[in-house]
């Protein structure tokens, strides 16, 4: 997201969307002004006292048959993300399902986020979950359907109404989840997606009063500068920020098993991810071993044209973006650099360093490009002293034989979303988010309604 400082008159007025794998325009957008905002938050907030007076069962039902249009979608939905985003179709296609499953969790979690009573002398206490009115969600350009989908169910199964404010350079399939909200009988107002750029949109979401909490996820930078300014209002807010997460392989782990899911921890989705694994630390005794087939195994993750089935990834987001990873990746000494096509697109190279210099950019500084640095370690304590040398604490994994070891170490581990043999970070049944500057709050499970709600205690006396 753009400064949200910036001079509002210098924003552009339309955006032009292309094709990351071909250069070729995809749509020419008209983007949003701040009145646009104001009358999506004024439509909202007109919407909310309908949408939370609607019975628990009946939204939920409604909410259900949001995710099966999603999914009747999905196909749809998958090849806009791949032509917008650049992401493989197999993975695009996977998130549009995935969108409909995080809609359908949420659905059926409406009528279980209850309240409790309280044993209280001279009557009855008893606590109630309230939504919060209006939210504004603003998602990253990485995960755009996925990710529109994670903010999305919390916010209408608490019974809020929302204000989406997608990437501007990738909106397309935000856009056409709002149309398919209203396909599925969502009431006009519940979700609104506004395109536009931060300071016209989504800094409008952290100024305007009725906006009651602001869910954002992009960089550390921009998340602090949301926190300053919700904090004038005591307004709600979540963030899910940056990470440079570290894959940690313990020398009496499968060393082949964990160079085979190695490159899809770093280099899935071009490592535009703010999960990836881009920190592989490794046993001294088995560095040698382990970093021969991590290159191995990278050399057969194909990088080509994302409509192709074989295809694992495909090029970074825009020109702009493919600089700023240039930028840190010029000059860089590698023991591995993959192929990428010739002709138009932004492809970046897989890329391998190994590092002993933890005071290095490539070892702190969260790339989000397909570039992995292997660092060596001694011993246990050695591994949680580099791991934890970071700003950041989002994810990462642990790969050992030994299971009081696995315990001990990510116990130790300044990180919220944590793997045992295994890099898989998210599910939308357990609660996802990081530790230090990673972010604030959490994504997911039945953890997240509470930060969709306020809770409110009442005390009825009965005279005994």
């Amino acid at each position: 997201m753009p400064d949200p400082t910036t001079d509002h008159s210098s924003a552009p007025s339309t955006i032009v969307l292309r094709n990351p794998a071909t250069e070729e325009v995809v749509r020419e957008l008209t983007l949003a002004t701040r009145a646009d905002a104001d009358a999506a938050i004024k439509r909202a907030a007109a919407a909310g006292p309908g949408w939370r007076a609607i019975a628990p069962a009946d939204r939920a039902r409604l909410m259900r048959r949001f995710a099966d249009t999603i999914a009747a979608h999905a196909d749809e939905l998958a090849a806009l993300e791949t032509a917008n985003m650049g992401m493989p179709m197999g993975n695009s296609t996977w998130c549009a399902n995935a969108a409909a499953d995080v809609i359908h969790y949420f659905a059926g979690a409406i009528d279980k986020h209850t309240g409790s009573t309280i044993p209280v002398a001279g009557g009855v206490d008893m606590t109630f979950h309230e939504p919060l009115g209006v939210v504004g969600l603003i998602t990253p350009w990485n995960f755009p359907v996925l990710m529109a989908s994670w903010k999305i169910g919390p916010a209408l199964a608490a019974g809020n109404t929302a204000v989406l404010k997608p990437a501007e350079i990738t909106p397309l399939t935000a856009m056409r989840l709002g149309e398919l909200a209203l396909d599925a009988g969502i009431p006009e107002g519940v979700l609104n997606v506004v395109v536009g750029t931060g300071p016209e949109v989504g800094w409008r979401f952290v100024e305007h009063p009725t906006v009651r909490k602001v869910a954002f996820t992009g960089s550390t930078a921009v998340g602090k500068r949301i926190m300053a300014g919700c904090a004038d209002q005591v307004k709600r807010v979540t963030l899910e920020l940056g990470g440079k997460s570290a894959n940690i392989v313990f020398a009496d782990a499968d060393i082949e098993a964990a160079a085979a899911a190695a490159p899809g921890a770093v280099f899935d989705n071009s490592g535009q991810d703010c999960c990836a694994r881009s920190r592989v630390l490794v046993q001294r005794s088995v560095f040698d071993r382990f970093l021969e087939h991590f290159i191995e195994s990278s050399r057969h993750f194909t990088v080509g044209d994302p409509t192709s089935p074989n295809t694992a990834m495909g090029p970074l987001v825009t020109a702009e973006h493919l600089a700023r990873v240039r930028r840190f990746t010029d000059g860089l000494e590698t023991v591995y650099t993959g192929d990428v096509p010739e002709g138009p697109g932004y492809w970046h190279p897989i890329m391998i360093a190994t590092s002993t210099d933890h005071s290095a950019s490539i070892c702190r500084d969260e790339i989000f490009g397909p570039v992995a640095v292997v660092i060596p370690f001694e011993d246990e304590a050695d591994a949680i002293r580099i791991c934890n040398d970071s700003d950041y604490g989002l994810s990462g994994s642990v790969w050992t034989g030994d299971g009081s070891r696995a315990l001990r170490v990510v116990r130790a581990m300044d990180a919220g979303t944590i793997s045992v043999n295994s890099n898989s970070s998210v599910r939308y049944s357990t609660p996802f988010g990081g530790f230090k500057q990673s972010g604030l709050g959490r994504e997911h499970s039945m953890t997240v309604l509470d930060h969709y709600t306020e809770l409110k205690n009442v005390f009825i006396a009965t005279g005994s």
